[in-house]
């Protein structure tokens, strides 16, 4: 998705982006049909990370200096989601539900 920002209102420019103008659907790989397209999955996963992660949040001195470093962050954040944190819709966690894991992995168990 390509968004168009207006020009930022005073006093905006440090806590915000401008205001969205326009939006143009951009094809990055494959052939999307574009009436089935859906990002609520990917919004959900975002704001999931978003809160499991200090460095995510904005304005905060817990962010990654280093890109290796913010990349190792992610990884171990959604090896947890997935393999160790059991979620509550599925009462397993979704390694489990795709049969990957017969179990909920310990912490120690991931990092070994």
């Amino acid at each position: 998705m390509k968004l168009d920002y207006g020009t930022p209102r005073d006093g905006e420019q440090r806590y915000g982006p401008a205001e969205v103008v326009d939006s143009v659907p951009v094809e990055i790989m494959g052939r999307p049909v574009m009436d089935r397209i859906c990002t609520s999955h990917i919004e959900r996963q975002n704001l999931s990370a978003r809160m499991g992660m200090r460095s995510m949040t904005r304005l905060t001195n817990a962010f990654s200096k280093k890109w290796e470093n913010l990349q190792a962050a992610y990884s171990l954040w959604f090896a947890f989601y997935n393999f160790c944190r059991v979620h509550k819709t599925l009462r397993i966690t979704p390694a489990m539900e795709a049969e990957i894991a017969s179990h909920p992995w310990t912490v120690a168990e991931l990092l070994a």
